[in-house]
């Protein structure tokens, strides 16, 4: 299973994951014949045609070194053999609140160096040699364009991201603690019989966290809202009849997400016997996360499982394998079965075959799937299957040869509910994977 940090503290795993990132990147850098590492955090871009600013994103390449997530403008300073460097930017400003220095103990492990004015930062990395800068480069003024954002150093730092250390994992499951508690809220607020809206805050008030908080937007969606994959309203009236209830949300621990999927009938009947079908399908996947096997073997198989559903289900008459060469099981399965996770929801290097970038690709006829790489132990990944009635997919499929396979009778009776996505989130290791997301709903039980 999971690294056992029963007995060490976040803080103390802070230590060693530095010095790893520190090794990877030394690495990387020597490859690319950089001398320093320079990683801006970013900042907040105004809204257009006005003087507001959007909500701050940090860089992600930042916040793998730092637990710095809600701080804009400040730079971080990597040089092989020397201790980090961090310029806590802290402007002279009555307008806002400037955050102040962290005193936590992993302020420990670097260099913390208040800073009021961005463009005297330079002069902190003046004399370094070739120094490498990472982030928005209308921040790098006077830096040769080559050394910004430098697409070969960035390959190489993305493909290594994929491996994560124990302290980055035990990150991930608090945020998977943090999503499990939204979610046996928003389920409550469902039974409830609250509406989308009341439902989406009732799950940021389990999270504790707001909004812009969350590593993506909630996905609470009613009925035929559930065939809509990234639905993104909230609606304040409470359907007539609340059929169904599908739930996409996660949260952030220390700038690590969850990305965590539910789905629930409003009664027992068939979409209920749906949802059963493919949670047992989901489970059987899950179980496939192990140190060496294929991703895109993984997406397939869960085709062919979810295709032996469909038929179960009666929403089609072939069998996995068939209908998944015929064509059918993307019709009601048109994404990818799962992604890779961690400082980012859909994290980077995902189709990366090395450290120079070149592309395992994906198989054909799957455009959608963002992960083709070998599963190594301490890789995360997030494991999706769905079914769902599209509206625009049917269609298509009903004006070709894929149209004598399918039952309409049975696409007509569940379209109402809209879909079905269970999602959970899985380290690979070399036997047992390690279920994040299980494990966090039977700690919150």
């Amino acid at each position: 299973m999971g690294v056992d940090v029963s007995e060490i503290s976040l803080d103390e795993l802070y230590k060693p994951h530095l010095e790893m990132l520190s090794r990877r990147t030394a690495r990387s850098l020597a490859a690319s014949s950089f001398d320093a590492l320079v990683i801006h955090a970013g900042s907040a871009p105004v809204q257009f045609m006005d003087d507001q600013d959007y909500p701050f994103k940090v860089n992600p390449q930042f916040k793998a070194w730092v637990p710095i997530v809600d701080n804009p403008r400040c730079v971080l300073l990597f040089v092989p053999g020397s201790r980090l460097k961090v310029l806590f930017y802290q402007p002279e400003d009555y307008w806002h609140k400037p955050a102040p220095l962290p005193r936590e103990r992993w302020t420990e492990q670097v260099e913390l160096i208040p800073a009021a004015d961005p463009a005297a930062m330079s002069a902190t990395w003046a004399g370094l040699g070739r120094v490498a800068y990472l982030g928005p480069g209308d921040f790098a003024p006077g830096t040769d364009p080559a050394c910004i954002n430098p697409p070969d150093l960035i390959a190489r730092l993305d493909y290594d991201r994929a491996v994560k250390t124990p302290y980055e994992l035990e990150c991930l499951r608090r945020a998977s603690a943090l999503g499990a508690r939204g979610h046996l809220a928003a389920l409550a607020a469902f039974r409830e019989g609250a509406s989308e809206y009341e439902t989406h805050m009732r799950y940021l008030e389990a999270c504790g966290q707001r909004e812009e908080e969350m590593p993506y937007n909630n996905i609470v969606a009613y009925n035929g809202n559930a065939a809509v994959l990234h639905y993104q309203h909230l609606e304040r009236a409470v359907p007539q009849t609340l059929r169904s209830f599908l739930i996409d949300a996660g949260a952030q621990y220390r700038g690590y997400a969850s990305d965590i999927t539910r789905s629930y009938a409003g009664g027992s009947g068939r979409f209920a016997d749906l949802i059963e079908a493919v949670e047992s399908a989901q489970q059987t996947l899950c179980a496939q996360i192990i140190s060496g096997r294929d991703y895109r073997e993984v997406h397939l198989t869960a085709h062919r499982i979810l295709g032996d559903v469909l038929r179960q289900i009666g929403l089609t008459r072939i069998p996995g394998q068939a209908a998944l060469e015929a064509g059918v099981t993307r019709v009601f399965f048109p994404h990818g079965i799962g992604h890779l996770l961690g400082l980012q929801v859909h994290d980077v290097g995902g189709i990366m075959g090395d450290v120079q970038g070149a592309e395992r690709k994906r198989p054909e006829g799957h455009p959608h799937l963002r992960l083709t790489r070998m599963l190594e132990p301490g890789v995360v990944v997030t494991v999706e299957p769905g079914i769902y009635l599209i509206d625009s997919l049917l269609a298509a499929a009903h004006a070709d040869e894929r149209r004598a396979h399918i039952d309409w009778a049975v696409v007509e009776e569940l379209k109402p509910f809209g879909g079905v996505r269970i999602e959970d989130n899985v380290v690979a290791t070399a036997s047992i994977p390690e279920n994040m997301t299980r494990d966090a709903f039977a700690a919150a039980a």
